[in-house]
């Protein structure tokens, strides 16, 4: 599952201004896995993207990963 948050960390560190600032936490369960991913308030609007495409596309990316271990993954941001 460590896979799946260093991804989802990658992908979030490189479309904020304050890198520093992204936290990844996993919430596993047995068919499901939770992806919390938090960062700065000022770069909310960066992670979600105009009408949340840019949220899609890492959820999109996550469900791809996340087929070889046949678990279903959900992605939360966090304010």
């Amino acid at each position: 599952m460590n896979d799946l948050e260093n991804i989802v960390e990658f992908i979030a560190r490189n479309l904020v201004d304050k890198p520093d600032e992204v936290k990844v936490s996993i919430v596993s369960a047995e068919k499901t896995t939770i992806i919390e991913l938090s960062v700065s308030k000022d770069d909310l609007g960066k992670i979600i993207g105009k009408e949340g495409r840019t949220a899609k596309a890492v959820r999109t990316i996550l469900n791809a990963a996340s087929a070889k271990i046949n678990k279903r993954v959900i992605l939360e941001i966090v304010e």
